[in-house]
């Protein structure tokens, strides 16, 4: 798939434009998107698409979904051991 960047969002028309990686326009329209609701979109956010055709024959994107976002999370190891702490004789004032 294809990425680029939400540019423009005409909101009460229900379409927009994407900048894609030539620095080109493409029009997509809300009935292309995947995964997403047209009112969560904002403008800048990374998305994915694939190129095809509008109504009107002109290119556009279609199967329009957020881009996802390659985070990588350390886990923590399963092999780390946690020790006890020492136990404390009673009426001691020292903490463990």
């Amino acid at each position: 798939m294809a990425k680029g960047t939400i540019r423009r969002l005409i909101t009460d028309r229900g379409f927009g434009f994407i900048k894609t990686e030539d620095e080109k326009d493409l029009f997509f329209h809300r009935s292309n998107l995947e995964g997403v609701e047209y009112s969560s979109l904002r403008e800048g956010q990374e998305v994915e698409y694939e190129k095809g055709q509008g109504q009107d024959g002109r290119p556009a994107a279609v199967k329009v979904r957020l881009a996802e976002a390659k985070v990588k999370e350390e886990l923590p190891s399963t092999e780390e051991t946690t020790e006890a702490p020492e136990a404390v004789e009673e009426g001691s004032t020292e903490a463990p």
